[in-house]
């Protein structure tokens, strides 16, 4: 029986998913006025933390700062819901310093799924988006399997792994979305026939296990910081102690690799029936096992789900091999010799575009006000998606308001690369944010994301007066210091060079500044403080900031130099080029790739595979070309 479709409601936007991505997309979008509805296929899925229960890490912790410092509430929501925090990489320099959380699963469910019901301007709904409608290449509603309309002026595309999600077990395979919630099996479909090419990625979690079966004292235990800092910069003054939970490390042991070895034809990957590609920086037991075959042993972390469960994350060994091998094999496991299984780990795979289609704003290239974000884009990661969801709702907001498009490029902010990458680059696996990928990661620091970015979400509209005069306080409180230590001057006396020498430094031998002496490796700010004794306490995360400015002036500002020439490339924009095969002189695999990409600038096309500086030369001199008929025109 056909089902009857009708009108449900008319908004301005609707996003599809209710994960991380288009938790971001809905609020940004709600909270700039927009009437908008977020359609999850279950309620119960919403802010689901379907692998690891942590937010955070390196390159993704930075990418959690930014969000918060445009206003975004993925920070604020792990700070609601963590159990254990760490800044990974404090033995390194402040640009990878990176804070990784462990959330209570559950609570972070429940606590962002109150801020959504209690947003204004925006309506979250149960059902599975069948269909994206349009008209005329562009964008003016979606339906839903039970026959609903929703009319919208932009729709945002943030599916997760839903889409035709597959689970796998060794031999047994069947369809299903993460956490065992139904997938989405119609809308490839619709995408498929708008144009979109569907690629299949894959991603793996671990078993979970009981707590009560495990043999703790065979592990080490892994603590949380003994102060710990809070993700989002609005609570940078609060009380920010809590008891932490316990994380364990033990490992595999020569026995497991060799289980895993004997049965590895029934994994789907190596038995030919995986078509998706797996997260190369996240792989599964099996992986590690094949691709270090000389190792005997492999670490794994023991985490818990959250503060009311006995249920344990077993960091590090995800795989798809049949449950059985999987209790088989977690038995050899140092600490795990009794191990009960709560869920059984598995592999699963799902659809997704090739995020070349898309521009720079995450618009479609060839249909109006269809946005798409997160794991739809071929991204891995819960802050990945979030970043991405919180752009798509900015820009299609800007779009309906006939405003600039907002962009952050690479010199800007982590989501900036992040993005550039996207859709400048075919990507082969699943995308993961590292710190290695930012070219200007010395001045994209963690730290710094609000003194970078929040007067842009303040002129958007997402950032509120408290948090913006937060960051005008902040940004005033540490110019001030920076200039007073740079007008406290010691003099080669005795005493000083004492004092100086027994903190392991060498004496003064003309008037020094303190600014000065903390450039000196073995010296910091609060050291220097025996020096300082009319200083004023400055707040602790500020400290950090005012050292870092100072011991790597030099480096900054050769970087700020870098990001000069960077924007000047950024700055010759393509949009004169519609036809690049047209170019005399340009290879043609060059020509085909930059009419597929439609890259913005110079720059981005620079940046762009199988795109040689040759190539650069030409479209330079195309352009010059171009600019010099407009003007004789």
């Amino acid at each position: 029986m056909e089902i009857k479709k009708y009108i449900a409601d008319e908004v301005d936007v609707f996003v599809v998913g209710a994960g991380h991505a288009g938790i971001e997309a809905a609020l940004s979008s709600a909270r700039l006025g927009k009437k908008t509805i977020m359609a999850s296929i279950s309620l119960d899925a919403v802010a689901d933390l379907p692998c690891n229960p942590n937010i955070g890490g390196t390159g993704k912790g930075h990418l959690v700062r930014e969000i918060d410092a445009l206003g975004g509430e993925m920070a604020l929501n792990i700070d609601k819901s963590s159990i254990q925090s760490k800044m990974l990489n404090t033995s390194k320099g402040p640009a990878i310093h990176s804070l990784r959380v462990q959330a209570d699963k559950r609570l972070y469910h429940e606590e962002m799924k109150k801020v959504l019901e209690n947003e204004p301007n925006l309506r979250l709904i149960e059902t599975e988006i069948d269909e994206v409608l349009i008209e005329n290449n562009e964008v003016i509603g979606v339906s839903s399997v039970t026959g609903a309309i929703y009319k919208a002026k932009a729709v945002i595309i943030c599916t997760g792994t839903y889409l035709n999600g597959l689970i796998m077990m060794g031999e047994l395979q069947y369809s299903s979305g993460p956490h065992g919630m139904k997938p989405a099996l119609y809308l490839s479909d619709s995408l498929e026939n708008m144009g979109f090419k569907l690629r299949r990625f894959k991603t793996g979690t671990p078993a979970r296990v009981n707590k009560r079966s495990l043999d703790f004292s065979k592990m080490i235990p892994q603590y949380g910081d003994e102060n710990p800092v809070p993700f989002s910069f609005m609570n940078v003054d609060k009380d920010f102690n809590y008891k932490q939970e316990l994380c364990w490390q033990t490992h595999t042991t020569p026995e497991t690799h060799e289980i895993i070895r004997r049965e590895l034809y029934r994994s789907p990957m190596y038995a030919g029936v995986i078509e998706g590609i797996g997260p190369r920086y996240c792989p599964s037991i099996e992986d590690k096992v094949v691709r270090f075959a000389d190792k005997d042993q492999h670490i794994i972390f023991i985490e818990p789900e959250g503060k009311t469960t006995n249920e344990m994350y077993v960091q590090g060994a995800s795989s798809t091999l049949p449950v059985e091998v999987q209790q088989e094999f977690y038995k050899t496991i140092i600490g795990l010799e009794n191990v009960e299984f709560m869920r059984p780990a598995h592999g699963i795979e799902y659809d997704c575009i090739d995020a070349t289609n898309i521009k720079t704003t995450l618009e479609s290239f060839n249909i109006k006000n269809l946005f798409f974000a997160g794991q739809i884009n071929g991204t891995s990661g819960y802050e990945e998606a979030a970043a991405q969801g919180l752009m798509a709702g900015i820009n299609a907001v800007h779009n309906l308001d006939n405003k600039e498009p907002f962009i952050l490029d690479r010199s800007e902010a982590y989501i900036g690369v992040l993005i550039d990458d996207l859709v400048t680059k075919a990507q082969r696996e699943p995308y993961r944010m590292m710190t290695s990928r930012a070219e200007y990661r010395l001045t994209l620091r963690q730290d710094n994301a609000d003194l970078r970015l929040t007067q842009k979400g303040y002129e958007i509209g997402l950032v509120s007066e408290e948090r913006y005069q937060l960051m005008l306080e902040k940004k005033e409180a540490i110019e001030k210091e920076v200039e007073r230590l740079k007008k406290v001057i010691l003099t080669p006396t005795s005493e000083t060079n004492e004092k100086l020498l027994s903190l392991g430094t060498q004496e003064l031998k003309t008037a020094t500044s303190l600014y000065d002496l903390i450039k000196r490796p073995e010296l910091d700010y609060e050291t220097l403080e025996v020096f300082d004794p009319e200083r004023t306490e400055i707040k602790k995360p500020y400290v950090l900031e005012v050292q870092t400015q100072i011991k790597y002036e030099g480096y900054i500002k050769k970087q700020n130099m870098q990001i000069d020439q960077f924007k000047k490339m950024e700055r010759k924009k393509l949009d004169m080029i519609e036809d690049y095969t047209k170019i005399d002189g340009l290879k043609k695999e060059a020509a085909e790739k930059l009419n597929i990409v439609k890259p913005d600038s110079v720059g981005q096309a620079s940046r762009m595979p199988g795109v040689t500086p040759a190539d650069i030369n030409v479209i330079m001199i195309h352009l010059e070309v171009l600019r010099r008929k407009n003007n004789e025109v």
